[in-house]
């Protein structure tokens, strides 16, 4: 798992080919606004969380995001447990994303 400033991340995932952004923010959160594209799966679902995160690709670089960096981080943790080779943890969340915003 990295952590990856809010630049850092957004460059990586452009030049990424194989990527996959990853919301784990409840649904309430995301009503107010997403990264376009994203697969949303709201850590907060437990168990859930953990079964939906195993029906995934783990070929795939997945780049996380919650509101503030924390609830991402600790997803970007249970990634790894699970055998994701790849997570990218956004230091700060969705509440200091500069980049496009989906409604």
């Amino acid at each position: 798992m990295s952590d990856l400033s809010q630049i850092e991340w957004e460059e990586q995932l452009e030049a990424d080919d194989n990527a996959i952004v990853l919301d784990v923010r409840t649904q309430e959160e995301v009503d107010d606004g997403y990264i376009p594209n994203a697969i949303h799966i709201d850590i907060y679902n437990g168990q859930g969380f953990i079964d939906e995160v195993n029906k995934l690709d783990k070929s795939k670089n997945y780049y996380v995001y919650c509101r503030s960096g924390n609830r991402s981080g600790q997803a970007c943790a249970i990634l790894d447990s699970l055998g994701f080779e790849n997570a990218y943890n956004l230091e700060g969340g969705f509440m200091n994303w500069e980049g496009e915003v989906a409604e």
